[in-house]
């Protein structure tokens, strides 16, 4: 085997249920050279991790046989996948470097012939899908109107050919049974065609195979308008599975076309129409009222109301003004804003929710490859009863046409279309409702393992915490407290200090004072001279060394201290006029967040390396009670294996590049939205709006979703259980069998797709 291994991602059409992606997964797996095949129906979509030596055209052609149209982009290099427990995934989702693997730039591979074969093996597909008959693809894809589909008219010719023979057998009843007999011919044909090519690939337990099979031996058996009838209901089924499909895959399109094709880029000036995905970082755009953002990025002048519902979730609009960040596809209200551009369009809001869930959804949990393990085992299993039913008890009492007849039954509800589907479907589901709402997801066992959380260990700054000093309390001594603040905001409004840029924003940035001979004083202040006073405004320790500090002004400092504020003092000419208190407050959300958490069970820690008096005065004032402050990157990474070793399911929320090692050593690894790159990566999630309540959503939507899975699985073995008793029976006939199979596939898709409705 070559050295040099690649991954090359196919968009595969036609695909609408999970024994699709079974039989396409098998041709592929048999080619030289592959070395695991991911296929997702709900994306339309197969990952195929390869070396040098894999024949891309001979690939191709092995899936365009089986009746699929199939296109590939150039191979890539593999980044790290997914593993069992889903701590690591081949995507960051975020990011500037992990980003140009997935838009499958080019790669260099050291082999010219490579991309060669891998143009040839494009090419190759596109003859071979031209060519194709898809009249014979039941699973074709549908788009447009339903009834305008292959899948359509082919279901409406068989319903209105059944209508015409009974009527005609009512005139000429000789004529009936022919008349049947070629409605049904009509409709099995392309089934049959796809069977037997089905069968040349090496899957000889199809639902096209089980569906010739008893079609044909009802006709043997003198049942030829039965045997019509089932064709009916399967070409239906195949439809209304169709359809199901198609409406999940459009949860995602539906998302990126939020984004507008064009823009309004402002230059010298005047404004240009220019496509959004021309857009660049710090390109300036004109946003009007009712236009729909391009682009994220800052707003740089302008305020207005945005409807941030389809991106965020959020139904009330929110004010955006200078300085504020915009995500792309949001709508802006009635102003008109100047927004500043900070990503470039394949790199948006939009486009890397598309990207994450696309790919997420290419990876399987745990439970989907417990539910194909058992499907292998499952269809062979219920060939073998039918077979038994039809030959065995004909020996004892001699009906061999009843008991055939019910063997034909059985065989058609050996199908496992609806069991498999029951899981990726849900999951897909579920990944698409949570990313449209902020919440990203790297994977299928990842959403599993959400579940079983049972202790969450948050990092403090940026994730319980704005991550930003804002000023909670000014006292003034010998002057009103508008004068203290406006003195302090004075002297550090020339300072890029974040305590600085808290002061300004406290006062306003209005009405303050001219500085004379105003200078820093490093680690300590800022020094001035304003209205003929000498001031001050520093730490209170560096005013300690200036003037002796009044016991009433010690025990507030304390007082302030005690709480994990930062305290300023200003001086004037040696004497205390004020007091400014500072801390990074709690974010808004962050209380009830952790109250949620608690009433679900989950232990909630704190894992910071902020002073141990700030962190406790945090914790306190959210309910978290297990406070560890102090702590470097890799304590904090110890203090999660320890709470491991105690038995608990452990998620670690950061957004800094310290929370990295402990978001991958932890269970599962839940990063926010705002934070650096790297804890993105690390992640095994992401709240891309930063909302500390989100993971409480998370776990309820992981809850949601197995649930989901359980109600899946439910339905589709209790359907075949039911018609399989009665049938043999004789209670029930083929095509209640056939209803079995195809109406439990619809019914659990159905039951997937409220997922994508479910509230947060």
């Amino acid at each position: 085997m070559a050295d040099t291994a690649l991954k090359t991602r196919f968009k595969v059409d036609g695909m609408d249920c999970a024994a699709c992606a079974a039989r396409v997964e098998g041709a592929v797996a048999r080619i030289g050279g592959v070395e695991d095949v991911s296929v997702s129906v709900m994306t339309g979509s197969m990952v195929v991790h390869h070396d040098d030596s894999t024949d891309l055209a001979a690939l191709e052609s092995a899936v365009s046989r089986l009746g699929y149209g199939i296109s590939a982009d150039r191979p890539e290099p593999p980044a790290t996948r997914h593993d069992e427990d889903g701590h690591s995934c081949d995507c960051c989702g975020h990011g500037d470097a992990g980003h140009e693997g997935h838009d499958h730039h080019d790669h260099d591979h050291g082999d010219a012939a490579h991309e060669e074969d891998g143009r040839a093996g494009h090419d190759h597909a596109a003859h071979e899908h031209a060519g194709h008959d898809h009249a014979g693809h039941v699973h074709a894809e549908i788009e447009g109107a339903w009834w305008q589909s292959a899948a359509g008219l082919q279901a409406i010719g068989v319903g209105i050919g059944i209508v015409v023979a009974y009527a005609v057998g009512q005139l000429v009843p000789q004529a009936e049974r022919w008349l049947f007999l070629a409605v049904m011919l009509a409709g099995l044909a392309p089934i049959a065609r796809r069977a037997f090519r089905l069968l040349q690939a090496g899957e000889p337990f199809s639902i096209e195979s089980l569906m010739t099979i008893a079609a044909v031996g009802a006709v043997f058996l003198d049942a030829a308008a039965e045997a019509a009838a089932v064709v009916f209901f399967f070409l239906v089924g195949e439809l209304l599975e169709g359809l199901a499909a198609r409406k999940a895959r459009s949860s995602i399109k539906a998302l990126a076309g939020l984004v507008p094709e064009t823009a309004h880029l402002l230059t010298g000036g005047a404004t240009r129409e220019v496509a959004a995905s021309a857009l660049a970082i710090d390109d300036e755009v004109l946003v009007r009222p009712g236009d729909r953002v391009p682009g994220d990025g800052v707003v740089v002048a302008g305020m207005s109301s945005i409807d941030e519902s389809m991106v965020t979730g959020e139904s009330v609009p929110v004010t955006r003004g200078e300085g504020a960040s915009v995500y792309a596809g949001t709508i802006n209200g009635d102003g008109v804003l100047t927004v500043r551009v900070t990503a470039p369009a394949a790199d948006n809001t939009i486009a890397r929710i598309v990207r994450l869930v696309t790919e997420a959804q290419e990876t399987r949990a745990p439970v989907e490859r417990f539910v194909n393990r058992f499907a292998k085992y499952y269809t062979p299993a219920v060939v073998a009863v039918a077979v038994a039913v039809a030959v065995l008890p004909p020996l004892l009492d001699g009906n061999w046409a009843g008991w055939i007849y019910k063997g034909l039954a059985v065989l058609l509800i050996g199908c496992p279309c609806a069991l498999v589907i029951s899981t990726p479907a849900a999951i897909a589901a579920s990944l698409a409702s949570g990313a449209r709402t902020g919440l990203l997801i790297k994977g299928g066992s990842v959403l599993e393992r959400l579940r079983d959380v049972t202790a969450v260990a948050f990092d403090k700054t940026g994730t319980l915490t704005e991550g930003t000093p804002q000023v909670t309390d000014v006292e003034a001594y010998g002057a009103d407290r508008d004068t203290v603040l406006r003195l302090s905001a004075s002297l550090e409004a020339s300072s890029s200090h974040p305590l600085a840029k808290a002061v300004l924003a406290a006062a306003g940035g209005a009405g303050l004072s001219r500085i004379e001979d105003g200078k820093a004083v490093p680690g300590k202040g800022v020094t001035g001279r304003v209205e003929d006073r000498d001031l001050f405004f520093g730490s209170a320790d560096a005013a300690a060394e200036r003037t002796a500090v009044p016991a009433e002004v010690s025990a507030a400092v304390e007082r302030h201290s005690s709480e994990g504020k930062t305290i300023c003092l200003l001086l004037a000419d040696g004497a205390v006029l004020g007091l400014v208190a500072l801390r990074d407050a709690p974010r808004p959300d962050a209380v009830a967040a952790v109250a949620d958490l608690r009433r679900r069970g989950i232990t909630t820690v704190m894992l910071t390396g902020d002073n141990p008096r700030a962190a406790a005065a945090v914790g306190r004032e959210l309910g978290i009670d297990d406070v560890r402050a102090g702590l470097l990157p890799a304590d904090k990474q110890d203090a999660v294996k320890a709470l491991q070793d105690k038995g608990l399911v452990v998620a670690k929320i950061g957004d800094g590049i310290n929370d990295a090692p402990a978001l991958a050593t932890a269970d599962i690894g839940i990063a926010m939205g705002g934070g650096t790159d790297v804890a993105l990566e690390a992640a095994d999630a992401a709240l891309l709006y930063g909302r500390v309540g989100d993971v409480a959503a998370l776990v309820d939507l992981s809850r949601r979703t197995m649930a989901n899975i359980r109600q899946n699985i439910t339905i589709a073995l209790g359907l075949k259980a039911f018609f399989l008793v009665t049938t043999v029976l004789g209670i029930t006939g083929l095509w209640p069998a056939i209803l079995a199979d195809t109406g439990a596939t619809v019914l659990v898709t159905a039951n997937a797709l409220r997922l994508l409705r479910s509230g947060r």
